[in-house]
């Protein structure tokens, strides 16, 4: 039987953009409920969120925001900030002096350049403190609804896998997906893969048996294959609904 070309390294460029386009519906369909995992009211709570969020869960981001956005409602008041005061708020999300110095700046910085308000656009928003390109994508699709492809560590790792893209320089891997993924589809997709790579394809043990994406991929095999074993594997609240995807009720 002839192997498929995206498993032997034949796959053309159109090949390849209509299985990205292929994965990104699939898994629209496991993960319905992608988002942004991260709790914000506007542009500049979800900028300073993404900050705090750099070495830290989501989670305990989400525990630590909400005092900090009590005290601090505007970009004139972080500006203002002392830093002893910050520090001590977000000393739980990790490199808390460093953190400190970025959301102080970044207020400081807005008020100066952008009336205090956070920009729309890729170029401004890469010249604020302690934004670079993935948090100004995060910052543009979810708070302003334009389309970005925010790569990280957990994005270059599956796209890696899936053999859409290749290496790990986080600006060639956004443009190499923004070939590949319908420029509509560039936020979600974002949120699809790290919703997949925290519930099926784990970094050391994917669950390549009971993964909706295993005729689309050729890491298959790098995790179990057995189905019956591979369930086991499935993290988060829909384990039921992933393994049905993945045709293998039984297996429950």
């Amino acid at each position: 039987m002839a192997r498929a070309s995206h498993r032997d390294g034949t796959e053309s460029e159109l090949a390849k953009k209509r299985r990205a386009r292929r994965i990104d519906r699939l898994l629209a369909a496991a993960h319905p409920d992608a988002r942004c995992e991260l709790d914000y009211a506007d542009p500049l709570q979800l900028a300073v969120a993404t900050i705090l969020s750099a070495q830290c869960t989501d989670v305990r981001v989400n525990l630590t925001t909400p005092a900090l956005f009590a005290k601090y409602r505007t970009a004139v008041d972080y500006a203002g900030a002392n830093p002893e005061d910050v520090e001590a708020i977000i000393r739980p999300t990790g490199f808390y002096r460093n953190k400190t110095k970025s959301i102080i700046g970044l207020g400081r910085a807005l008020v100066a350049d952008h009336g205090g308000t956070m920009p729309d656009r890729m170029d401004d928003l890469v010249k604020l403190p302690g934004i670079g390109r993935k948090t100004a994508n995060v910052i543009l699709g979810n708070a302003f609804g334009l389309p970005g492809i925010p790569v990280d560590t957990h994005m270059i790792r599956l796209t890696n896998r899936l053999g859409l893209t290749d290496g790990k320089d986080p600006v060639k891997l956004e443009f190499q997906l923004q070939q590949l993924i319908e420029r509509r589809e560039w936020t979600m997709f974002s949120h699809r893969i790290i919703f997949h790579g925290r519930r099926v394809c784990i970094a050391r043990r994917p669950a390549c048996g009971a993964c909706t994406l295993a005729s689309q991929c050729p890491a298959f095999g790098t995790g179990p294959t057995d189905p019956a074993e591979a369930v086991t594997l499935l993290r988060g609240s829909n384990v039921e609904a992933l393994a049905k995807l993945a045709g293998i009720e039984a297996a429950l």
